[in-house]
């Protein structure tokens, strides 16, 4: 629980002589580890890129926390709910009455959690299919989800009075799923404490008024206050100190007390200094070392270098086969990253094509659920979980632990430039003719994104001697699961397969294609 220490500040990393291996294996001798200084060349020594990474495919997170019980707007109502303009502001204007009056620390002790069951969310992402799963551990609000000793506004201390990482992160291994965490906190400092009328004056536009930080400071509301308590809540706190007790001492507890596999990081990383930003790689990757496992590090807009972090792509991802691993997280709905009223969720289906279609590009997937304030997950939620994990369960041998092959697809669904926040890729609906290809040994898998007709001929150019130098020689063709090898035909070109009755799955079908060794 929260003393008001400075311990952590104490904290300082084992010197010992650098090897000059160039990774670790998990379970390696300790005379094989690296010690990782506080440096992009020595960081750049760390396979950034691990096997059980490449072979996991499925991730699930979620947005859950505080932000979760007005249920109004998204998971930035404690930014928007300050401004006018915003229906954030309206919505809470009418509810709660003003900010002045209800401030967003008055929303913490509603956030009681009571009908959280960390093995029954376990269970339930297991059967989901995913294989690594964990909390947004702390949003841009400044509210850790842990028992933290850093910052009083933490689960155990206040709201649900529970350890919520800790008892996911004991739930989640006992699945046999590897563990993450997710940090947003780069933007939680007060930027502009003392500056709030060159801002109001300067900046006409509400939107971009105090941009570059998660609290605007608006005469009045609570972010102003000079309170010892609500400070570290606001991020009103002298920035110097901010990065070694706040942003630096908070990776330090969670990395020291559940040693996550994967540490995700929402943008704005570049708020933070090269220094500090260093210093979290080498402490987290040696951690790492000294538990002899190997662990991931996400970035978005070029926070970090990729020679020690995953590109990620949030709702957006590449429109090819692409050389190094990448992760893709989406949301489980059209709105909000958190719970709202009304939130519409997508179907399955969607998911699934979209897990197929980056699973196809060497790519990950994260997948975000928005749990009430409560701690339940909805029904709907539930249901898309599981009717991912239905069909994983069946053609999970054409995702897992697969490799790209000499090409990611073919069809006529055109897609467009991947990018960070690209709203193109929400807009596209993919048909039973697009086909994604993965492989793993002698076998490739083509992935239909529908159902294709049974009878018919299916043609897959791919396999043409035109467009592959070495087509490969074929043993046999089936459908997972299904009762008998299928016809086939090769030309010039490409494959073709006689589509049969049986078999066929409305969201996805896939072909096991069997090649010589």
């Amino acid at each position: 629980m929260f003393h008001f220490s400075k311990n952590l500040a104490l904290l300082l990393l084992c010197s010992i002589t650098l090897l000059s291996c160039v990774g670790t294996r998990e379970n390696s001798d300790k005379s094989d580890r690296i010690v990782f200084e506080e440096s992009w060349e020595s960081l750049a020594q760390v396979n950034e890129e691990p096997e059980w990474f490449r072979d996991a495919k499925f991730g699930i997170y979620f947005h859950w926390g505080v932000y979760s019980v007005p249920a109004y707007g998204s998971e930035w109502y404690p930014r928007s709910m300050h401004m006018k303009g915003f229906g954030a502001y309206e919505h809470h204007l009418k509810t709660y009455g003003p900010t002045t009056e209800f401030g967003y620390h008055d929303f913490v002790p509603m956030f009681r959690a009571e009908y959280f069951d960390p093995e029954q969310w376990a269970e339930l992402f297991a059967r989901a299919g995913a294989r690594f799963a964990g909390p947004v551990a702390e949003h841009h609000d400044g509210f850790a989800m842990w028992d933290s000793e850093a910052t009083p506004w933490n689960s155990m201390d206040k709201g649900p009075k529970r350890d919520i990482t800790g008892e996911l992160e004991k739930a989640i291994r006992a699945k046999g799923l590897k563990f993450m965490t997710s940090f947003h906190h780069a933007r939680h400092l007060q930027r502009y404490k003392g500056r709030e009328e060159e801002i109001l004056t300067r900046e006409k536009n509400v939107h971009y008024q105090f941009r570059n930080s998660h609290y605007p400071l608006y005469p009045g509301t609570p972010p102003t206050l000079d309170d010892p308590e609500l400070n570290y809540l606001y991020g009103n706190i002298p920035e110097p100190q901010w990065l070694e007790e706040l942003w630096f001492a908070k990776l330090v507890e969670v990395i020291d007390n559940y040693s996550p596999d994967l540490i995700y990081f929402d943008s704005w990383l570049n708020y933070i200094p090269d220094s500090m930003r260093l210093k979290f790689c080498a402490y987290y990757l040696n951690h790492a070392q000294e538990a002899g496992k190997e662990v991931v590090i996400t970035r978005k807009q070029e926070d970090l270098p990729l020679d020690c972090s995953v590109d990620d792509f949030e709702k957006s991802r590449q429109n090819h086969l692409a050389e190094k691993v990448w992760m893709t997280d989406e949301t489980i709905s059209n709105g909000s990253w958190c719970y709202t009223e009304n939130l519409h969720v997508k179907p399955a289906k969607g998911h699934l094509h979209v897990l197929i279609d980056i699973v196809s590009k060497n790519g990950v997937l994260l997948l975000n659920i928005s749990p009430k304030a409560d701690g339940s997950i909805p029904d709907d939620q539930q249901q898309v979980l599981l009717e991912m994990g239905d069909w994983l369960e069946r053609f999970g041998e054409a995702i897992y632990s697969t490799r790209p092959w000499h090409t990611f697809g073919e069809g006529p669904t055109a897609e467009p430039e991947g990018d960070h926040l690209s709203n193109e890729f929400q807009k596209l609906k993919y048909t039973s003719r697009d086909i994604r290809y993965t492989s793993s040994g002698s076998t490739v898998y083509a992935i239909m994104l529908g159902k294709p007709e049974a009878g018919h001929w299916l043609l897959m150019e791919a396999f043409s001697t035109l467009k592959s130098a070495s087509s490969p020689a074929i043993k046999s063709i089936s459908i997972p699961g299904g009762p008998k090898e299928l016809d086939w035909k090769l030309g010039d070109d490409g494959l073709s397969v006689l589509i049969p009755a049986e078999g066929l799955d409305d969201r996805a079908t896939v072909l096991k294609i069997e090649c010589m060794l």
